[in-house]
């Protein structure tokens, strides 16, 4: 049998712990340099399909970081009816580089695209009262799903890093290049494992630190930049002029705001799974907004659409980490470093490869989070190993077929080009369909439910004590007194009402 166990076991949530400044700061750094190298991607991408000089792209990437340092503040800190106060740094979308580009090359320019991410972002903030009541389609089997996904999804950036993370210089794929990477992953290893706690903690900021001082003594960084350009930039509104409108653009972005509400919803219920505090549609309607608001407000000062990073969800599973404080004090970096762009420039001086040999280790953290989270899964005379099964695969078309959805419909392809939002609405819908709509149902629906070796989890068990026994359906203690039993109203399984009195085995009578 399995305990009923809450989220919360005390008056303060665990995200609600305040490290003190030294510990916030070193941990918040260790968040920045994690998602740095994507924050910077989008800008620098659209920047150079606008066809933009190389200073108005730096202009565009500390717009990107500014914007970012304030939405990751209203997100963690949050003011009424926005931010849902757990550790997640905000920063620009991939979800819409296609679509921006799209904008961009057919002649509606810079301005069209801030227009449209205005627009599809307020229509976003609208029905995000919508959004925030599917948390009960999300129970473990989905948020597993999606969880999982996350992870393997990002680990092709974590190779992509670990190459180079530039497939035009002529290292790119390099034995350098990938060493560098495998050392970075190595020092990563060694201080988990023998270092102390806290060091463990910070595991990953130090082994970027040891990584980058080894790439510098090898020659494969240059610090060189860092003194050109200004120490202090203050980010203008409507520097790249004032946003245009165009449907087409809209109705495409809209698309685009769509998919990201889907993935930082996938997010909010990730993180809030991984630190074990609870999530309801409040909160999840809180997150949602300060997301659109945010994205609204980003193009004034030349940014786009802001979501919850995925990465830094793994960094938060990786280091234990809980308080959203920590993920503050990276707000604050990321806008101190959008105001001087040369602690920008150094933090870019950082190796690719560096960052891909601690991605190795952030992402598989994720992906493994999430398969803990479908091993809480009930999987007797069900379908959801093949819920499970169909919704992983159908995310991972993306990854191992990048061009798979390349002859659809441009809607269909900005949806489920994202294998996060492809598996996400592949688990929301099955588990709708088989597990909330249950009319049609056989008793045993699948051929693999019914070759499932009969099994019984440590974790059923664990909460009998001595004495134990079942009779005619009903379980009783040593006494002959009746154990009441709970119904868990959505999938059918009995667990214990009381608490585990102790893990260790009970020999109990069972039939």
């Amino acid at each position: 049998m399995q305990t009923s166990t809450a989220k919360t076991t005390s008056v303060q949530r665990p995200e609600d712990e305040n490290l003190g400044l030294f510990a916030n700061l070193a941990y918040g750094l260790q968040h920045v340099l994690t998602m740095y190298g994507g924050i910077v991607a989008v800008p620098l991408i659209i920047g150079q399909a606008a066809g933009m000089s190389p200073a108005e792209i730096g202009m565009l990437i500390t717009a990107s970081l500014f914007v970012g340092g304030l939405a990751t503040l209203l997100q963690t800190l949050g003011l009424p009816f926005f931010g849902c106060q757990l550790p997640l740094v905000q920063g620009v979308s991939f979800a819409g580089v296609a679509t921006m580009i799209a904008i961009v090359t057919t002649g509606g320019g810079l301005p069209a695209v801030l227009g449209s991410v205005i627009v599809a972002s307020l229509i976003g903030f609208l029905v995000t009262p919508i959004f925030s009541r599917i948390i009960k389609y999300f129970p473990n089997l989905v948020t597993g799903i999606v969880i999982t996904t996350i992870g393997l999804t990002l680990m092709p950036v974590a190779a992509f890093w670990a190459m180079g993370g530039n497939p035009k210089a002529e290292n790119f794929g390099s034995m350098g290049n990938i060493g560098l990477a495998a050392f970075t992953l190595l020092v990563v290893l060694l201080l988990s494992k023998l270092g102390s706690a806290s060091i463990s903690r910070l595991s990953i900021l130090l082994a970027m630190v040891i990584g980058t001082l080894t790439a510098l003594a090898l020659g494969m960084t240059d610090f060189s930049l860092v003194s050109s350009g200004p120490m202090l930039a203050l980010p203008t509104p409507f520097h790249f002029g004032m946003p245009t409108f165009q449907v087409a653009g809209i109705v495409s972005m809209l698309i685009v705001i769509m998919v990201t509400m889907v993935e930082t919803s996938a997010d909010i219920l990730a993180v809030g799974d991984i630190i074990d505090t609870k999530v309801d549609s409040k909160r999840l309607g809180n997150g949602l907004r300060a997301d659109m608001i945010s994205s609204m407000l980003a193009p004034i000062f030349g940014s786009f659409t802001q979501s919850a990073f995925a990465q830094n969800v793994g960094l938060v599973a990786v280091t234990g980490v809980k308080s959203r404080y920590v993920v503050a004090f990276a707000g604050l970096i990321l806008v101190t470093l959008g105001l001087l762009p040369v602690m920008g420039r150094i933090v870019a001086a950082v190796p690719a490869s560096v960052l891909g040999g601690a991605g190795m280790v952030l992402f598989g953290t994720v992906a493994a989070s999430g398969i803990r989270t479908l091993s809480k899964v009930d999987y007797r005379n069900n379908m959801n190993l093949i819920i499970v099964a169909t919704s992983i695969g159908f995310g991972m078309i993306p990854i191992a077929a990048p061009h798979f959805y390349e002859h659809f419909p441009s809607w269909f392809a900005t949806i489920f080009h994202s294998g996060i939002s492809s598996a996400a609405i592949m688990a929301i819908a099955l588990n709708l369909l088989f597990n909330h709509i249950k009319t049609g149902n056989s008793e045993n629906q699948s051929v693999f439910v019914a070759g499932t070796e009969r099994s019984l989890r440590y974790q059923d068990i664990a909460a009998l004590n001595e004495g134990d026994h079942f009779l005619d359906g009903k379980l009783y203690d040593a006494e002959g007194h009746e154990v009441p039993l709970l119904v868990d109203d959505e999938y059918g399984v009995k667990t214990l009402k009381t608490p585990v009195p102790s893990l260790q085995p009970a020999s109990a009578h069972s039939a």
